[in-house]
């Protein structure tokens, strides 16, 4: 809820997708809080939006109490080209409602480890802000973290780096980015060892080149590590196709690859 305030705004009407028959703008759970003059989040956009955000005021107006639901065709009553079917749940709210609403909307991201706080990890943490990820930044130098960072982002000193790989939250997904190759190496076998005592860091991703993993590779094998334990190592990091070495562009592509781990709908 970015900056939206019942106290000043009195009443509002929480609308909320409740199901989604055949294709929809937006899934199951999306919302938008509603008042006379201010409505924060979004069920959607377009004409469904537009309908939903009058039948909230419309409710305001009249005084209405009592929750409903509407039922909106997208294509034949609205002209969506989405096709299927969307139900809204309508819930008036108070402000006296606000401290568990916040609750209840909270965004609940999956978590992310990024260790290293250079530019591609700063670029990182700034495509991460609004997404749904809950970010763990790790680094052992001091002094590294900014100022401030987003809401979704906690900051971490861990010296040696890899002993934050123990208390990572189960089902992490882990970007190795460190100032140091040989950094980079003690978190990726620490993170292979968590794996194989565990198996609850689904996915591994390491920045660098081809031929960096190939040395790591080489390494790790003398350790002891399989090659089917290796395989799951994502280097280089990203989607294919996406060949810049900017931070921001590798940010984005890396990014995009852990959305695509998670199925992920924004």
């Amino acid at each position: 809820m970015s900056g939206f305030s019942l106290p000043t705004c009195g009443r509002a009407v929480l609308v909320t997708v409740t199901s989604v028959e055949g294709s929809g703008p937006r899934e199951p759970g999306a919302w938008m809080l509603v008042a006379d003059d201010a409505v924060d989040g979004t069920v959607g956009g377009g004409r469904l939006e537009f309908d939903a955000i009058a039948a909230a005021r419309a409710m305001l107006a009249q005084g209405v109490t009592v929750p409903a639901t509407r039922r909106y065709a997208l294509g034949p009553s609205l002209g969506q080209c989405c096709g299927g079917v969307v139900h809204l749940g309508f819930e008036p709210v108070v402000p006296g409602d606000l401290p568990l609403l916040r609750q209840r909307l909270a965004p609940r991201g999956r978590p992310v480890a990024l260790f290293g706080g250079g530019h591609v990890g700063a670029a990182i943490v700034r495509v991460c802000d609004g997404l749904p990820f809950e970010l763990t930044w790790i680094d052992s130098r001091d002094g590294i973290f900014p100022a401030e960072a987003p809401a979704n982002v906690r900051c971490e000193h861990s010296d040696p780096v890899q002993d934050a790989v123990r208390d990572l939250a189960a089902g992490s997904l882990v970007l190795i980015m460190s100032f140091s190759h040989a950094e980079d190496l003690d978190v990726l076998a620490a993170c292979l060892q968590r794996r194989r005592e565990r198996d609850d860091l689904p996915f591994l991703g390491l920045i660098g080149s081809r031929t960096k993993w190939a040395t790591f590779r080489h390494r790790l094998e003398h350790r002891g590590w399989s090659a089917a334990e290796l395989d799951r190592v994502h280097c280089p990091i990203g989607v294919p196709g996406i060949a810049g070495k900017q931070p921001a562009v590798i940010a984005v592509a890396a990014v995009a690859q852990l959305l695509q781990a998670t199925g992920t709908q924004t």
